[in-house]
């Protein structure tokens, strides 16, 4: 049987309210008997359940979210999912904070970050622009004890805590497969849109797609990629530039979003409609996928994003480690005729 506090207390010849003075730190003991009650738990090899503690402490987690403003309608899913979970900090214990940056503005990012500190917050959960900048604030929270994770895009040169997002390698590997097999013809360009390639998921999802199809589908060569900023009338204007100049474009990777400026460039193009792959399942997405405009959409539950971020923060502030299978986060693939 696990050692208990009565265990504690018998050994130490104490109270149980001193052995719970001494576990938790609170004053009024004296040096010798904390010297016991420290004893009497290393000879008995007793581990504390800092989380049952909390539970009866009733701690609130103070936890700031910061994510980046505009259009993006997957970021602004995200962001009703944080929503969400502030609706429900009186059962999970949690107390959310919302801050919004303007997307790719590293400068707003760390900004954003320095200032927070440990006295006001148990964890941060941001999506993040991959520079020295936000690198170094990240590792300034960490070092000051303060868990930090990153939500859909990684921070893989800093020291953050935990990265809750899909592996943004694999989905552009099988973004390559779909293409493969869905393209047009046997051979051609495959035109690649990225909204910035300083955010770690876009590089990675190219890095993964770049890697399949020149290993599988030679035959196929990419153009790009390039940057639509995220942005629907940014992504409209380079890929209809790109249709008109290249008829030999038979089809069409969006790693990132802007996916109604996609949707309208196909639409008003007069060619052959090119292969299409695009991420996530908005509205615009979903229509399209409908309409039989993009031929596979591949997503990630942004709402599993933010309860592991919560989970592995809630943890994190009370030195545990989070339990992997639970936060792995999976790729999902949808098409016209498995839509939800």
């Amino acid at each position: 049987m696990r050692p208990t506090v009565h265990d504690i207390a018998t050994i130490a010849g104490v109270s149980l309210a001193t052995v719970d003075r001494v576990l938790n730190g609170r004053p009024g003991v004296r040096r010798q008997t904390i010297a016991k009650v420290e004893t009497a738990v290393q000879s008995l090899g007793y581990v504390r359940d800092v989380t049952a503690a909390n539970l009866a402490r009733r701690r609130v987690y103070p936890l700031v979210f910061i994510l980046p403003e505009g259009p993006n309608s997957f970021m602004r899913n995200l962001e009703r999912e944080v929503h969400a979970a502030s609706e429900r900090s009186s059962d999970e214990r949690t107390s959310i904070r919302l801050v919004t940056v303007p997307a790719f503005d590293a400068k707003a990012m760390a900004a954003a970050l320095d200032r927070l500190s440990a006295d006001e917050v148990a964890g941060v959960a941001l999506v993040a622009t991959d520079t020295t900048s936000v690198v170094a604030s990240v590792d300034r929270l960490v070092s000051d004890g303060v868990p930090v994770v990153t939500l859909v895009s990684d921070l893989p040169g800093s020291r953050r805590s935990h990265f809750c997002g899909i592996d943004n390698v694999a989905a552009g590997r099988t973004a390559a497969g779909l293409i493969g097999r869905f393209a047009s013809r046997p051979s051609g360009k495959v035109l690649v849109v990225a909204g910035s390639m300083r955010l770690s998921d876009h590089t990675g999802r190219a890095s993964g797609f770049a890697e399949v199809m020149a290993r599988e589908f030679p035959q196929l060569s990419i153009m790009g990629p390039v940057e639509g900023r995220d942005d629907s009338n940014m992504v409209r204007k380079v890929v209809s530039v790109a249709l008109d100049a290249h008829p030999e474009i038979t089809a069409i990777y969006n790693l990132g979003a802007g996916n109604r400026g996609l949707v309208e460039a196909l639409s008003g193009h007069r060619g052959a409609r090119p292969a299409v792959v695009a991420h996530e399942v908005t509205e615009h997405s979903r229509r399209a996928l409908a309409d039989g405009l993009i031929d596979a959409v591949i997503n990630q539950d942004c709402g599993h994003e933010v309860r592991s971020a919560i989970r592995v923060l809630k943890a994190r502030a009370d030195g545990l480690d989070p339990v992997a299978a639970q936060e792995r986060i999976r790729i999902d693939i949808f098409l016209r005729d498995n839509l939800p």
